[in-house]
């Protein structure tokens, strides 16, 4: 059976996501923007995983493109986080990176995915 390495990284990414959202709520007292990170930032891996059952090729790119624009809105927040003061350190620099990383794939899937119509 062949990996899906967007399927395992953006399930890392939810994890980090979940932690990330643990430390703002519990430690920064951060409420609104923390929920919109975790909502944005799990959304790829559950829309991922339900491109796995696509119904058609054009399904699959219209789930994909869902992901991408989540994963984007997630990076939105993190970036506002961190200019905020709410999300530095360690945990932030896994998070953005590992979204990062799952963008890059993203944008690389929806890319070709179009360009096979």
């Amino acid at each position: 059976m062949k990996k899906n390495i967007v399927k395992e990284k953006s399930f890392e990414l939810a994890v980090l996501i979940v932690e990330a959202y643990k430390y703002l709520v519990n430690e920064q007292k951060e409420f609104v923007m923390s929920k919109q990170l975790l909502r944005s930032g799990t959304a790829p891996g559950a829309l991922i995983r339900e491109a796995e059952q696509a119904e058609s090729k054009r399904d699959f790119t219209h789930k994909m493109s869902i992901a991408l624009k989540e994963c984007n809105e997630a990076e939105y927040w993190l970036d506002l986080l961190k200019h905020t003061g709410y999300f530095q350190g360690q945990l932030f620099e896994d998070t953005y990176l590992k979204n990062k990383e799952v963008l890059r794939l993203l944008i690389s899937i929806v890319k070709s995915s179009k360009d096979g119509r």
